[in-house]
């Protein structure tokens, strides 16, 4: 088993214009072994403690309603070694093989079959990673937060976010699971959030990165869903509020060399 020691961290800052129920997604997820852990949350200068919620894929939510003001949020974990694979269940083959809000994978079914066609497992996977990556371009602040697959293509440019989301799509299309992990990674230049695809192939889920700007092995899994609607860092009802600061750093005692050609499996 490869030992490899990752640290992480991330601080929120939001100014809240009227009362607000808040869910936060930025620790990592279960199953990850943390050496040392940190999360702390403070309104108005006095701790917060949240309510902890787990989802069916071990995403850690913590939930707290506010009245206005500014509330931060720190964060710190170093974890080590490798999590358990993710396995997959009936569940969730019925789920990630439909369409859904940002993965519209029922209108790109005639791109996927033109362009993909023959193609299965890793040689789908390898072709439509490169595919997607050609066909864009990495523009940070091109893309509105409810863009989905369908526009992302249109505009052949987009974030992280964009490329998993248009990788997603056309997986479903193809009867290939998929669904989108919010990730920290090492190595990615600038540093934030990072999301990336995870497809089920050869009895397994894989990493699928069409960005390359980071590492797959030296990835940390926060969230996982169908795609951005689930996996967020920050979810408001009943509110409003103003994001201040964010900043995210993560980091590993070795960054590895990613060869493309190989399946990598997020642990």
């Amino acid at each position: 088993m490869l030992l490899m020691k990752r640290s992480v961290s991330a601080h929120i800052a939001v100014r809240i214009d009227s009362p607000v129920t808040m869910v936060f997604a930025a620790s990592v997820a279960e199953g990850i072994t943390r050496e040392v852990e940190t999360l702390d949350f403070r309104y108005g200068g006095s701790s917060i403690t949240p309510v902890e919620i787990s989802d069916l894929h071990g995403t850690r939510l913590h939930q707290f309603t506010v009245g206005a003001g500014t509330l931060t949020m720190d964060y710190w974990a170093t974890v080590r070694g490798e999590a358990v694979p993710a396995e997959i269940t009936a569940i969730d083959r019925i789920t990630y093989l439909k369409p859904s809000r940002y993965c519209e994978s029922d209108i790109l079914l005639p791109t996927a079959v033109s362009e993909f066609a023959g193609l299965k497992g890793r040689a789908l996977l390898d072709g439509v990673s490169s595919w997607v990556g050609d066909k864009l371009s990495y523009v940070p602040g091109s893309s509105l937060p409810t863009d989905g697959a369908v526009r992302t293509l249109l505009a052949r440019q987009g974030v992280c976010r964009d490329y998993a989301h248009l990788v997603v799509a056309l997986l479903r299309a193809l009867d290939v699971p998929a669904r989108l992990v919010a990730v920290y990674a090492p190595g990615l230049d600038p540093m934030d959030f990072h999301a990336v695809a995870e497809a089920f192939i050869d009895g397994a889920w894989h990493i699928v990165d069409a960005t390359a700007l980071a590492p797959r092995q030296s990835l940390v899994r926060i969230s996982t869903g169908r795609d951005a609607a689930d996996t967020a860092f920050l979810t408001n009802h009943d509110g409003l509020l103003t994001l201040t600061e964010l900043e995210v750093t993560a980091t590993v005692d070795e960054l590895p060399t990613d060869d493309v050609t190989q399946l990598v499996q997020l642990r």
